[in-house]
């Protein structure tokens, strides 16, 4: 599979998207459906408990980040916000997962530790609200998945090869594509969303403060989520991408060759270098900063 265009035309052979998914993970793995399943299934029960136990409130040990999952909870619960709740929900569980990551507790990488909230985030907000069956959930991640696998074998899911745009970028388009499938959205619906979430996390740098994946990490994945949502809407209304989505994957590659190495996870650009993320630095590392 090294296109969208080849995925949308095989999955014209397939009662779904998931199911040409798991298919063809079935074929490249070595494992039966039943294991693939199987083992999806314990993905997304890890995603579940990252979430509650992130809602529940947890800290980083270095203090940059933590608690602020458990402080949008109660805000959602008691105030009259702003937006739609379920894009509260999809933003507060993906700073959940975010936070307990930098907590060294146990993510499912999706499809990196540090975009791990995105698709989780997104993914749960969904089931509080529509109450998704297991495999209404399970097909959403073999979906986010197909277009994941496309992603990484054109472009990059690696911040350190192209910019915080393949990571979040990467993750947030994932959930997109997802969301319209389950909401009955054609494959070639699903292409334009995760077209359209590209187009707008183009050239976003990696610059986590102190070299940690916490500042500014945890907020990308929440709006990633948020992004993911409005870019699934969108396409579900019949809005498509002007730029091809295979185009819009290999022009994120290009980007995030031409971008500076210091913007790419090293920790000495973007905001990194701040007066902010350098006190933070300090803070954490003192005059110990070999390897960042």
């Amino acid at each position: 599979m090294d296109s969208i265009k080849a995925l949308i035309e095989a999955a014209k052979d397939y009662e779904s998207l998931a199911e040409c998914a798991i298919d063809y993970e079935v074929q490249n793995s070595g494992m039966t459906k039943e294991q693939v399943l199987n083992k999806m299934k314990y993905q997304l029960d890890t995603m579940k408990r990252t979430v509650d136990q992130g809602v529940n409130g947890v800290r980083s040990k270095t203090g940059l980040t933590g608690m602020d999952a458990k402080k949008l909870h109660e805000y959602i619960n008691t105030k009259d916000t702003l937006c739609d709740t379920t894009i509260l929900n999809a933003v507060q569980n993906a700073i959940a997962t975010n936070e307990v990551n930098a907590a060294m507790g146990l993510i499912c990488a999706t499809p990196t530790a540090g975009s791990a909230g995105v698709v989780p985030g997104v993914l749960t907000s969904l089931h509080e609200r529509f109450n998704m069956s297991e495999k209404e959930q399970l097909d959403f991640l073999f979906v986010s998945a197909i277009f994941g696998y496309i992603i990484a074998n054109n472009a990059s899911i690696s911040g350190a090869m192209g910019g915080c745009q393949a990571e979040i970028g990467s993750a947030s388009a994932m959930a997109s594509a997802a969301c319209v499938c389950y909401r009955g959205g054609t494959p070639e619906m699903a292409a334009h969303a995760l077209a359209i979430t590209i187009k707008n996390l183009l050239g976003l740098v990696c610059d986590p403060v102190a070299g940690l994946v916490e500042v500014p990490c945890v907020k990308r994945n929440a709006l990633g989520a948020s992004l993911a949502l409005v870019s699934a809407d969108m396409a579900l209304a019949g809005i498509k991408s002007k730029i091809d989505p295979d185009e819009v994957i290999e022009t994120m590659y290009r980007v995030g060759q031409q971008m500076d190495a210091s913007l790419k996870e090293t920790g000495q650009g973007g905001l990194a270098t701040t007066p902010s993320g350098l006190k933070y630095t300090e803070e954490i590392f003192g005059g110990n900063r070999e390897g960042l």
